[in-house]
């Protein structure tokens, strides 16, 4: 009943990708079953008729029946196979962009899970290893093909037999017991080797990128890596000898049931021409008839019984896939308020938090309030929260208690995609992609835009883009156009805070932006960035205390909980304490370095 649901759910998950491949599946069976009744009806009478009356009008008819049904099923098949191929191949890229796009639009908590990240790595494993989705696609076609073959066959061999029938069925039973004994324990071989096969995936694919090729060089990595390779692949050796030991046995006796199946069937049916033992004696036609159709009953069964355990095998295999795919995504959870134009207040109230699967708060019960417009710095020691704030503002994280209010209302009351519209960050891990660089600043197709140059500019790229051929339209990276460019740290960090300038977002953020600029670089970028954002609710995480001059106010968190929510100039007052402390730190290293300088 279960492996019945996995089938439905998979089957109306493939409707919806692509209803069009799922009926050409079906005709396509009933052809391939129509073809075998026919080819095991119509030789009967063709026989019968060469050993009788020799009507040779009739002959020809019944010789040219089988040739030209022969001949347009061919035509058919050949046909139908290349749509197919075409089908499969786009219910599969559907099947791809439907989870690429779960992953864009999980909830986030999802991504940062263990679970859920070896969940997602299982189901891609499923789906590029195990060819599970093609597996389930052939096996489901030919489930349909021999149901319908079956089901005409038994027709047939009713007619003369159902002792012949019960006989075939028992032999047919002992063949599905041994496969699916054996089927049972292929599947949880599979699932044993996958750490396996992941550690060996891992070392091997390190050889592959670019990367880590120079660290590997530098520090003579090559013999370690290529021994856990060899290690690893030693492992798999291991466990596949065994593996194949046991399928060479379990073949074997497979066999020799076959055989016994066919030897029933001759044997029967053989009786029945020269004898009336067991019943009126038949033709010979009749006898290629009913052995075709015992034969063809017994081996069509046994696939069918094949064909569903290794379908509900895959089903099992793409059981991590169905699950990633059906979890929530963070649109889902949200009202319909739509979010408005302007920041008028944020404000934290007991908010607490812990991550998923941990006993221990991040945060505890913290409370603020930011007005419209005001340049916020959160200043902390490392892991003391700062991140984690931000992640719940932009509703990455639900908070565990208490609520976060924009402008007097709960931000999941507003309407997801409006309330992301309106917040622009700038993560510490942010990522640039494989697009032009005024695309990954646009984040669409770019084009002339007087506003992009003007920022290149604030953030004090000009004079490196102008430098480049292709200007703006220089793709990032050689990641596969050799004539791609590799910009500097620094660099990357100015067009990700360009990206966030040009999203014109009333709230935008920065986590650590600027860690690969110096201090002074550091500095310029927030003077700059602090006159282009005026008139817009800013916050600023920063383990240097450049921000802190151009704020409004410091939120000091410690441990998790806000210490003090005040400006700089107060907080300086109050020598005994932490913000005081790391200024003055950083004050004296930032000294130091202009004097080396």
């Amino acid at each position: 009943m279960k492996q019945l649901k996995k089938m439905k759910s998979f089957l109306s998950l493939s409707w919806e990708a692509s209803p069009g491949y799922i009926i050409l599946l079906f005709i396509n069976a009933l052809l391939e079953s129509t073809r075998i009744v026919i080819n095991i009806i119509l030789p009967k009478y063709l026989i019968d008729e060469l050993l009788g009356n020799k009507d040779t009008k009739l002959l020809l008819i019944l010789g040219a029946s089988i040739i030209i049904s022969n001949v347009i099923f061919k035509f058919i098949e050949n046909l139908m196979k290349k749509q197919l191929t075409m089908g499969r191949m786009k219910l599969e890229e559907k099947m791809s962009q439907i989870m690429a796009s779960k992953i864009m639009n999980v909830e986030f908590s999802y991504l940062e899970n263990p679970y859920y990240l070896d969940l997602k790595e299982r189901a891609v494993f499923a789906i590029n290893n195990q060819n599970a989705l093609e597996n389930i696609i052939v096996g489901i076609t030919n489930i349909l093909r021999d149901l319908i073959t079956i089901f005409s066959l038994i027709a047939i061999l009713f007619s003369l037999s159902w002792a012949l029938v019960v006989l075939l069925l028992i032999t047919i039973g002992l063949n599905l017991w041994i496969y699916s004994t054996f089927a049972e324990y292929q599947q949880k071989f599979f699932q044993s080797i996958i750490p396996i096969n992941r550690k060996f995936g891992y070392y091997m694919g390190l050889s592959w990128q670019d990367k880590p090729q120079k660290d590997i060089r530098l520090y003579n990595m090559a013999p370690m890596l290529t021994q856990r390779v060899i290690d690893y692949n030693q492992e798999l050796m291991d466990e596949f000898q065994i593996f194949y030991n046991r399928l060479g046995k379990t073949q074997g006796l497979y066999n020799v049931i076959n055989v016994l199946q066919a030897s029933l069937a001759y044997g029967y049916v053989g009786i029945r021409v020269i004898s009336e033992k067991f019943g009126p004696s038949i033709s010979i036609g009749s006898f290629t008839m009913y052995v075709n159709a015992a034969i063809n009953f017994s081996q069509t069964t046994t696939k069918l019984g094949e064909n569903i355990t290794m379908t509900f095998q895959m089903l099992e295999y793409l059981d991590p896939f169905m699950e990633f795919v059906s979890l929530p995504e963070a649109r889902e959870h949200g009202g319909e308020l739509e979010m408005e134009d302007e920041i008028h207040s944020i404000e934290f109230k007991n908010i607490s938090f812990k991550y998923p699967g941990s006993d221990k708060y991040v945060l505890k019960n913290i409370s603020f309030e930011i007005n419209g417009g005001e340049k916020i710095s959160i200043v902390g020691l490392n892991g003391a929260g700062k991140t984690t704030l931000i992640k719940l503002l932009c509703r990455l994280y639900k908070p565990s208690s208490g609520e976060i209010f924009v402008n007097g209302h709960n931000i999941y009351d507003y309407e997801y995609k409006s309330y992301m519209e309106k917040i622009a960050i700038i993560f510490q891990d942010y990522k640039l992609f494989a697009f032009t660089i005024g695309e990954n600043i646009t984040c669409e197709e770019y084009s002339e835009d007087k506003n992009i140059m003007e920022l290149i500019e604030e953030v004090g790229l000009k004079e490196k883009i102008n430098s480049l051929p292709k200007g703006l339209n220089s793709l990032m990276g050689k990641s596969y156009d050799n004539e791609g460019v590799e910009l500097s740290g620094g660099e990357e960090q100015k067009v990700a805070i360009a990206r966030a300038l040009y999203k014109d977002a009333p709230l935008i953020i920065l986590d650590e932006p600027t860690s690969a600029l110096d201090p002074l670089a550091e500095a310029e970028i927030y003077e700059h960035f602090n006159t282009m954002v005026q008139g817009k609710t800013a916050i600023y995480i920063s383990h240097r205390m450049s921000s802190s001059t151009f704020s409004d106010k410091i939120l000091l968190i410690e441990n998790g909980e806000v210490v003090d929510f005040d400006s700089h100039k107060n907080l300086m007052k109050k020598e005994d304490s932490l913000y005081y402390r790391l200024f003055m730190a950083q004050a004296k290293n930032y000294q130091l370095d202009m004097v080396i300088q």
